[in-house]
């Protein structure tokens, strides 16, 4: 079976942006997907800005999966790097692949993970942030 990735996907898997981890992030998610056997741990950095509103002033991932979640991942750092907490929660899985100019339809799940990785970095940020 071959899959016919667009571009920005093969762009994103070779080179990916904002790759590694951040130390003391403020907040970690690590999500996985059993099936494939992908795993991703995304890293957020949380500042506020000249508005007084948090925003995401740094994210890195590591991913350990295939092309497509890999290019996920590196896009949706891309996509939530400087956003507002609110704006970065709202990116959907339809976001990143759109971002990706498409993703074959069985490698969509890769770009569901990638938004559950960032809202679960972003909740753990939040529930640090109570105690």
């Amino acid at each position: 079976m071959t899959l016919n990735y667009s571009k920005k996907v093969i762009q994103n898997f070779q080179n990916p942006k904002n790759l590694g981890e951040i130390k003391n992030a403020d907040g970690i998610g690590k999500v996985g997907n059993p099936v494939c056997g992908d795993v991703m741990w995304l890293y957020i950095k949380v500042e506020k800005n000249d508005k007084g509103k948090e925003i995401i002033k740094d994210i890195k991932f590591k991913t350990f999966g295939c092309a497509a979640a890999i290019a996920t991942s590196s896009m949706i750092t891309q996509l939530a790097k400087g956003k507002t907490i609110e704006e970065a929660e709202k990116i959907s899985k339809s976001d990143v692949a759109e971002s990706l100019q498409g993703l074959p339809p069985i490698k969509m799940h890769c770009s569901n993970l990638s938004s559950d990785a960032l809202r679960a970095a972003i909740k753990d940020y939040k529930s640090k942030k109570k105690k």
